[in-house]
């Protein structure tokens, strides 16, 4: 069986939100005329992450991958990805925050001349219906204008968890990446930038989860430093 879409989720405790996500990711892949997979890529969970994932997905193409120990998401992102079989290959956070639906128009960018979608909270048409916290939005800006000026250009948005890239695109970009924290997305667009990748920003739909992994005080921090990191990690 040819997979066309594999959606890879990045999971750490997510035994809570998971079923609901999962509900309506297959709800919506079951409608489509293509066949497609579910990639669970569990980050050292201690809940019932993956066990829930085992129930959930028994009657639909899956792979359900395990790490011992917690590494970051950018950890689970890379072994999704590289584990996917689609054609077409997209990672969407756990909370589900972006609608899968939009997946559609993504894939129809990629079908046409694109090689990597990413989706964006920061365009005019972008439609935030549930906004996060006024620190937790300032720090986002701030950081996305840090790595405009020292990662890539052009992106509005590098941290949107709903990106979309064609399978062979994805290896090569994921097989190269090193960061394992939340600062991978800079990463990923840089090397597509730098590998002369074709990238669109698309606007999307988008409510954000008040139960973020995301700590608030500590995690910027890092990813401030992983960023100043990117450029000599790929010299």
């Amino acid at each position: 069986m040819a997979i066309y879409l594999s959606v890879v989720i990045p999971a750490y405790n997510e035994a809570e939100r998971l079923p609901q996500t999962l509900d309506s990711i297959l709800g919506f892949l079951k409608q489509q005329s293509y066949d497609s997979e579910i990639v669970v890529s569990d980050d050292g969970s201690s809940d019932q992450t993956v066990q829930v994932a085992e129930e959930k997905l028994r009657d639909f193409p899956h792979q359900i991958l395990k790490t011992p120990r917690n590494r970051g998401k950018g950890h689970a992102v890379r072994q999704g990805m590289l584990a996917a079989k689609g054609e077409y290959v997209l990672f969407t956070d756990a909370d589900l925050s972006t609608p899968i639906s939009e997946v559609l128009r993504f894939i129809a960018h990629l079908l046409k001349d694109q090689d990597v979608v990413i989706g964006s909270r920061a365009l005019p048409e972008s439609q935030v219906e549930i906004h996060q916290n006024f620190l937790r939005e300032t720090m986002g800006k701030i950081f996305n204008r840090i790595a405009r000026l020292w990662a890539f250009q052009g992106v509005h948005d590098s941290q949107c968890g709903f990106k979309c890239f064609r399978k062979g695109v994805a290896h090569d970009l994921f097989s190269a990446q090193k960061l394992d924290g939340f600062s991978f997305d800079v990463e990923i667009i840089y090397l597509a930038q730098k590998r002369g990748y074709r990238i669109l920003e698309l606007p999307v739909v988008w409510r954000n989860s008040p139960k973020s992994r995301v700590q608030v005080l500590r995690d910027p921090f890092l990813m401030f430093r992983d960023v100043l990191r990117i450029r000599k990690l790929h010299s």
